[in-house]
């Protein structure tokens, strides 16, 4: 018999007070990259997914609910109550 373990899947929530955020803002807002050009050269070489699916659109909207994964990193933009 073989089992099989799948690991839960922790997102970080990264909080926004506005309607939308673009991924490259939110990999930097999430402090995954240093700067707006290495978010930028990342998501075009496809490194980011956004909702499970490979992105290359660093202008790509977020909007709570959608999450995104970097280097092993998921994040979940989520709204901020404040």
């Amino acid at each position: 018999m073989k089992v099989t373990v799948k690991k839960k899947e922790t997102a970080i929530p990264v909080a926004i007070s506005t309607e939308f955020i673009k991924l490259q803002d939110a990999l930097k807002y999430a402090n995954l990259v240093y700067s707006g050009g290495e978010a930028k050269a990342l998501i075009q070489e496809g490194e980011v997914k956004v909702n499970g699916e490979v992105c290359t659109m660093r202008g790509k909207k977020l909007r709570p609910g959608d999450k995104f994964e970097f280097m092993g990193n998921v994040c979940l933009i989520c709204a901020d109550e404040a």
